[in-house]
């Protein structure tokens, strides 16, 4: 199976939040909006061409890695969060982006649909929990794309109590927008 990993090292986050915009980079000015209608509430995907990606930490920089997967890759259990979504680009041109646009990584996506798994290790940052050798583990992110045809989100694996309230949040809010209303 082949992989390609346009983003692997460390990105910096600012008001716990980092992104995926395809097109002409419209954002959602508002957090519900883009987790309209879903039932996980760490990778917002409610917005046509657009993924608001929730981390621990408010601010900082934190482990960032992006696969773009042929197949779906196997789940590795080491990761602490995940959820998954349905994503499709609105353009040929997607990009991770940080906030305010400070930073950009080309993801060379093509137009069509996409599984999105988002999985996360460390959300909790005053938790620190020891890796093999016994050292405090950081941060850490994982976002996987490969091309499949639409699904409900779900959540794969839940353990923090950031992702639990996350959650939450996106299970209490309406329906998206249908297509013939404005998105803000």
């Amino acid at each position: 199976m082949a992989v390609r990993t346009p983003v692997d090292g460390e990105v910096s986050i600012s008001y716990g939040q980092i992104y995926v915009v395809s097109g002409s980079g419209d954002m959602p000015d508002d957090l519900g909006v883009a987790f309209a209608g879903q039932t996980s509430g760490l990778c917002g995907a409610a917005v046509p061409g657009f993924l608001w990606l929730l981390t621990g930490s408010s601010d900082g920089r934190v482990g960032f890695t992006v696969e773009v997967h042929d197949h779906a890759p196997a789940l590795d259990s080491r990761w602490e969060e995940v959820v998954e979504v349905s994503y499709r680009p609105v353009s040929a041109h997607t990009e991770l982006v940080q906030w305010a646009w400070e930073a950009r990584w080309g993801l060379d996506l093509e137009e069509t649909g996409y599984r999105v798994r988002y999985c996360a290790l460390g959300m909790d940052p005053q938790h620190p929990v020891p890796d093999r050798e016994g050292a405090a583990r950081e941060e850490r992110y994982l976002l996987q794309l490969w091309p499949a045809p639409p699904e409900p989100d779900r959540i794969v694996r839940q353990s923090s109590r950031r992702a639990a309230y996350w959650h939450g949040f996106a299970r209490a809010l309406p329906a998206p927008p249908s297509a013939d209303e404005p998105v803000r």
